[in-house]
């Protein structure tokens, strides 16, 4: 018996316990640490390739913009037209290009992310550029004669400028400078070659003016240092938004960089030694291009770089319809940091089980050994007990429950051997009483119109009436109703005496309520009753026959109130803890008599029934949990009967 209990206990606590605890375990791994961390990060990685293709695509196009709105200053076309002048008369009046070698400074100085900013007449000739190179500095002598002596005509991108159109300088070694040959972001650039057009006198209309197409004079040339674009793929915010997946020590492998226009040369990246370099073939990884060249957008497959796998994603910038130059920026992270976060909770999950499982395990038999003990002993006794000896006594050996069980049991045993035997004698006494009374009470009214039938026959017959028959078949009528009616009391007296056993079940209180306004729909129309539903319903677990009998019993009693018609609204809905049932009628209501003897047995206002239907409907909803009352409706006039069950809840 020990081993058994001890067996089951320990079962249990592995059934209730450990097992939903390894199955949390389980889905937190697999469905939650492993699969959503992945998920998380490849959307994570899309919408940072998305940012920042954007940030590129508006610095860019801000640049571009910026140097047209330089191209289209005054100062640009006096300064050719001086120049023009000077060649022709041979002098040397650089007022104007005076002026706007100074504000290209300033332009620097404001924006120091512009290498050179250069004015080219339309026959490709120097007028005047920036007087500082890239570190602020004035410029040398050589770099000056540099870029006066140098044949712009001859750059590929001065004939598209001076056709009028924005030509753009794709990413490329710094050549007008003098920079050094090594990959360092400084010695690369990127810029915009843009028309400088003629604008026609400030006399008449400047609307109508602009409207005419004006021919090209110049191009001015804008140079961004390509450490701009360097910086803006340095992986601090990514660090700083993966920081969570490797924890506050950690450091995130995650990084960015840009690809060229062929979706296969590398043109930025955080190791500069792979400037230039062809992913495809220097690099190792078609994959990667051949999924740039098949979409604008999207993820990778998962690739091995440099002895990690990763994952990354990319997106494709604008192109030169927004002054761009249709780069693919890619951003990825090391699958070790994706899975980080997910093996650290694995570990944890696995350590944590196998202490709970431990735990439960030893603390279970610890506590069946304990407790089987004085469980065992009580058995015995209460089969000594169930076999009529009244005498058997258990030891209490301790404080807790099952000392005060084995107490309990002790009392038990004394009160039942001292009193069972003036109980039983009391009870039945009392129960044959009131059975006789009972039974001498319901059947007296019956009995009394069935003797005077049977004399009125029996006059009939010794007088010879010619009436006889008719007599005869009224009085065997009469006897037969109220046979009838003897059997409907026994019926009725047998519920009372609650010999039916209940067998509860779990159901929708709703589902009964609607089987018995079926049941009486026929008779609510003959009388003309409008029947109202509402309230949500509500689970109980009774006896549905019997909590039937007491719905079916309200039913009635509402209908009969109304003889010439009404309303009868039916509601059920959960109140807390409790599923409330109510039947309002709109009928005669109760007078203060009939609410002081409602629920006691033969009390009826009516001239037929037992008068035990209430008393029915009273015990069995007491013997469920419940309770129920019959009060004024409000507004009057009619009744409402309220009955209130516990609410089922599942566990």
């Amino acid at each position: 018996m020990i081993r058994r209990i001890s067996t089951k206990l320990l079962l249990a606590v592995l059934a209730a316990v450990v097992v939903p605890f390894l199955g949390f375990a389980a889905f937190v791994n697999w469905e939650m640490a492993e699969r959503l961390s992945r998920e998380v990060v490849l959307d994570s990685l899309e919408g940072l390739a998305l940012d920042l293709a954007s940030q590129l695509d508006g610095d860019l196009e801000d640049h571009a913009r910026q140097i047209q709105h330089w191209s289209r200053d005054r100062i640009c076309q006096y300064a050719i037209e001086e120049s023009a002048r000077d060649d022709q008369a041979g002098e040397s009046k650089t007022t104007f290009r005076l002026l706007l070698g100074e504000r290209f400074d300033e332009a620097k100085l404001a924006w120091p992310e512009y290498d050179l900013l250069v004015l080219i007449d339309g026959r490709g000739r120097f007028v005047v550029s920036t007087n500082l190179d890239e570190h602020g500095d004035v410029l040398s002598d050589e770099r000056w004669s540099s870029l006066r002596s140098r044949a712009w005509s001859a750059e590929p991108w001065f004939a598209d400028a001076l056709a009028g159109r924005v030509a753009p300088l794709d990413w490329r070694p710094s050549r007008y400078l003098g920079t050094t040959a090594s990959t360092h972001p400084e010695n690369f650039e990127l810029g915009w070659a843009v028309p400088v057009f003629e604008k026609p006198d400030l006399e008449g209309d400047d609307a109508a003016n602009d409207a005419v197409p004006q021919p090209v004079i110049g191009v001015l040339l804008g140079l961004v240092n390509w450490t701009h674009v360097q910086n803006q793929i340095e992986p601090t915010v990514l660090k700083n938004y993966f920081q969570g997946l490797v924890g506050p020590d950690g450091k995130p492998s995650a990084y960015a960089w840009v690809w060229g226009a062929d979706g296969d040369t590398i043109i930025a990246h955080r190791d500069i030694a792979l400037y230039g370099k062809s992913v495809s073939r220097d690099v190792g990884l078609p994959q990667m291009v051949a999924a740039v060249q098949d979409s604008d957008g999207g993820l990778y497959p998962e690739y091995t770089f440099n002895g990690k796998k990763k994952n990354a994603a990319f997106r494709r910038c604008a192109g030169a319809e927004r002054d761009g130059f249709r780069w693919v920026v890619g951003v990825g992270i090391d699958n070790d940091d994706i899975y980080a976060a997910a093996n650290e909770l694995r570990a944890t999950l696995f350590k944590a089980t196998g202490v709970v499982v431990l735990i439960a395990v030893l603390l279970t038999m610890v506590i069946a050994r304990r407790t089987t003990a004085p469980i065992v002993e009580l058995e015995a006794h209460t089969r000594r007990v169930a076999s009529g000896d009244l005498s058997a006594r258990v030891e209490v050996r301790s404080r807790d429950e099952l000392g005060e069980l084995a107490s309990a049991f002790n009392r038990m045993t004394a009160d039942l051997a001292e009193s069972r035997t003036k109980l039983v004698r009391a009870e039945k006494d009392a129960a044959w009483r009131e059975m006789a009374r009972q039974v001498a009470h319901d059947i007296k009214n019956p009995l009394t119109p069935i003797q005077l039938s049977l004399d009125l026959a029996r006059r009939a017959k010794a007088e010879g009436r010619a009436d006889f028959d008719a007599i005869f078949e009224r009085t065997t009528d009469t006897i037969s109703r109220q046979v009838r009616h003897l059997r409907d009391i026994a019926a009725d007296f047998h519920a009372l005496t609650g010999a039916e056993h209940a067998k509860p079940q779990v159901f929708e209180a709703w589902t009964l309520m609607g089987e018995v306004l079926e049941l009486y729909a026929a008779w609510a129309a003959e009388l003309g009753v409008v029947v109202e539903r509402g309230g949500s319903g509500g689970k109980v677990r009774v006896d549905p026959a019997l909590l039937r009998r007491v719905l079916q019993n309200l039913v009635s009693n509402a209908l009969q109130a109304m003889p010439s018609g009404g309303a009868l609204a039916v509601s059920i809905e959960t109140r807390d803890e409790r599923v409330v049932i109510e039947v309002r009628d709109t009928g005669v209501g109760l007078d203060a008599e009939a609410k002081r003897h409602l629920f006691e047995p033969y009390f009826t206002t009516r001239s037929s029934g037992t008068g035990l239907g209430l008393a029915i409907a009273k015990r069995v909803i007491e013997e469920m949990g419940g309770s129920i009352e019959l009060v004024d409706n409000t507004p009057p006039p009619g009744t409402l009967a309220r009955v209130s069950l516990a609410r089922y809840t599942e566990t």
